[in-house]
C-alpha cells in the first residue's frame, strides 16, 4: 500500500516537514520556504469567533421517527406519516462559559436540533427548561453581561448574576428552576429538551394551533449536587462530552420521545396565562402531552470543530406547516441567531456540510460573498423574477397568519387573570419535596449570600416571598444564617 503524500494548500508534495529551509547550516531562515510561511499563518488562523452564548458544546447526528399521526395540527411532510424517518444533528451547549469551560456546572442547557427534511431544514432551537429569565428581547445582552465574566475581574460574579435578577422579577421562575435538583444534569443523555417558545402548527386545512415540544429523555432523569458537580467539573472538565462521546460508540444510542402541548388558536387570548410568555408554562392539566415521535443519536461527528462548532440553528429557519407565534423572545431570536453565524461563520455558511440541506438543494439568488463554494450556473441570472427558468416563489406561506390580534405590534397582551412573575415560581415550589425544597433553598442562599449590596439581596427575597410566602423566609433565614456565620 502506497503512502500518502503529505502537500501545500496547493496541492504540491512538501520535501521536508521536519527542517525549515535555511541559508546554511545555523543561518537564517529563507522568505522562499512557502511551505513554512503557509503553516505558520494557517495556524494563526485557526480559531473564529466563539459563540458569545452556547459556546461549550458538544453534538451527535441521528434521526426522528413519526410515532403517532398529527396530521390533523400540520401539514409539515416529514411529521406526515406514521413511520417515516428523517435525519438530524442535535447540538447541547452550556449557556454562559466559555468554549474551555466546565460541563458539569449549573448553568441551563442548549438542546437544539436540526431537522434535514424533504422540504428543507427545520431548526428547533430550546434549552432544557421550559421556561428561561426573560421574556423580551430587549433585555437579552444586559441578561447575559450580568452572567458572563465581569470585565474588571474577569471572572463570574455573584453581584452581577443577582443584581441583573434583583430587576427581573420574571426570572424568578426561571431562578427557581436553575437553583433546583435539575440544574446540574448528569450528562447530556439524562436530561429534557424544550421547544421553550410557543410555536404555530397549520394544518393542510389552513387551521392554527399553537404548540410547545417537549422532548423526554428515555434514559431517565439524572442530575448532580452541587458538591457532585464541582468534583466532576474539576476531575473532568469534559464530563458531558466524554459521556456522549463514549455511548455512542459503545452502541448505547440516547433516544427522547418527543411530545407536544396543544391549543387551538382561539383559545390564546382567554387563557389564564399569557402563552406566548417564555417565563411561563402550560400545565398539562390545561393542555396534556401528545406524542409525536422518537428522537435518537447514533453517529458521532468526525470532526468538532467542523461539524459542533460550526452547525448553525435559525430558529427562522422553518418548514411548510411550522411557523412561528408572537413570543417576544422568539421573535428577537429569528433575527439575532442568524445574524450571529453570519458573523461568525460567514453569509455563506449555510453551504457547510452540517448546515446544508439534505434532500433538497438551496435554490435562490444569494450570490458572492466570503468563501462562496456554490459558484451561479453558466448563463443562470442572479435577478428575479426574470424570463429564464430561474427559481420561482410558490405563493404558499408556510404557516397561517397569526391569529391572534391581541399579541401583535407595539400592544400589550390583553390581561389574563393569572398573568404575574411569581405565580407560577411558587406553583413549582409547592410541587417540590421538602428534600427538594432543603437543597433549592441552599443552592440559592449559597449564591445570593455572597451578594456584598444589602439592597440587591433585599429586592431578590422580595421576589421569593411573593412566589410562596415559606419559601421566602426559609431563603431569608438561610441567606441570613450564611452572612453571620
Amino acid at each position: 500500500m502506497s503512502k500518502r503524500v503529505l502537500t501545500t494548500e496547493s496541492g504540491a508534495p512538501v520535501a521536508d516537514n521536519q527542517n525549515s529551509a535555511s541559508a546554511g547550516v545555523g543561518g537564517p531562515l529563507l522568505l522562499q520556504d512557502q511551505h513554512l510561511l503557509e503553516k505558520l499563518a494557517r495556524f494563526n488562523r485557526e480559531r473564529i469567533p466563539e459563540r458569545v452564548v452556547h459556546a461549550r458544546g458538544s453534538g451527535a447526528y441521528g434521526h426522528f421517527t413519526v410515532t403517532d399521526d398529527v396530521s390533523d395540527l400540520t401539514s409539515a411532510a416529514f411529521l406526515s406519516t406514521v413511520g417515516k424517518r428523517t435525519e438530524l444533528f442535535t447540538r447541547f451547549s452550556t449557556v454562559a462559559d466559555n468554549l474551555g469551560g466546565a460541563d458539569a456546572v449549573r448553568d441551563p442547557r442548549g438542546f437544539a436540533v436540526k431537522f434535514y427534511t424533504e422540504e428543507g431544514n427545520y431548526d428547533l432551537v430550546g434549552n432544557n427548561t421550559p421556561v428561561f429569565f426573560i421574556k423580551d428581547p430587549l433585555k437579552f445582552p444586559d441578561f447575559i453581561h450580568s452572567q458572563k465574566r465581569d470585565p474588571f475581574t474577569g471572572k463570574q460574579e455573584p453581584d452581577n448574576v443577582w443584581d441583573f435578577w434583583a430587576h427581573a422579577p420574571e426570572a424568578t421562575h426561571q431562578v427557581t428552576w436553575l437553583m433546583g435538583d435539575r440544574g446540574i444534569p448528569a450528562s447530556y443523555r439524562h436530561m429534557n429538551g424544550y421547544g421553550s417558545h410557543t410555536y404555530q402548527w397549520t394544518n393542510a386545512a389552513g387551521e392554527a394551533f399553537f404548540v410547545k415540544y417537549h422532548f423526554k429523555t428515555n434514559q431517565g432523569i439524572r442530575s448532580l449536587s452541587a458538591e457532585q458537580g464541582q468534583e466532576l467539573a474539576g476531575k473532568d472538565p469534559n464530563s458531558h462530552q466524554t459521556d456522549l462521546l463514549q455511548a455512542i460508540e459503545r452502541g448505547v444510542h440516547p433516544s427522547w420521545t418527543l411530545y407536544v402541548q396543544v391549543m387551538p388558536a382561539a383559545e390564546a387570548d382567554g387563557y389564564r396565562f399569557n402563552p406566548f410568555d417564555l417565563t411561563k408554562v402550560w400545565p398539562h392539566a390545561d393542555h396534556p402531552l401528545r406524542r409525536v415521535g422518537r428522537l435518537v443519536l447514533d453517529r458521532n461527528p468526525d470532526n468538532v470543530f467542523a461539524e459542533v462548532e460550526q452547525a448553525a440553528f435559525s430558529p427562522n429557519n422553518f418548514v411548510p406547516g411550522i411557523g412561528p407565534s408572537p413570543d417576544k423572545m422568539l421573535q428577537g431570536r429569528l433575527f439575532a441567531y442568524a445574524d450571529a453565524h453570519r458573523y461568525r461563520l460567514g453569509v455563506n455558511h449555510t453551504q457547510l456540510a452540517v448546515n446544508a440541506p439534505h434532500a433538497t438543494a438551496a435554490d435562490n439568488y444569494g450570490r458572492d460573498g466570503l468563501m462562496a463554494a456554490n459558484a451561479q450556473p453558466r448563463g443562470e441570472k442572479n435577478y428575479e423574477p426574470n424570463s429564464y427558468g430561474g427559481p420561482v416563489e410558490t405563493g404558499a406561506p408556510l404557516s397561517a397568519p397569526l391569529a391572534v390580534h391581541g399579541h401583535t405590534g407595539t400592544h400589550e397582551a390583553p390581561a389574563h387573570s393569572k398573568d404575574d412573575d411569581f405565580f407560577q415560581a411558587g406553583e413549582l415550589y409547592r410541587l417540590m419535596s421538602e428534600e427538594e425544597r432543603a437543597r433549592l433553598v441552599a443552592n440559592i442562599a449559597g449564591g445570593l449570600s455572597q451578594v456584598s449590596r444589602e439592597d440587591v439581596i433585599e429586592k431578590n427575597l422580595a421576589h421569593f416571598h411573593a412566589a410562596d410566602p415559606a419559601y421566602g423566609k426559609r431563603v431569608e433565614a438561610a441567606v441570613r444564617t450564611l452572612r453571620e456565620g
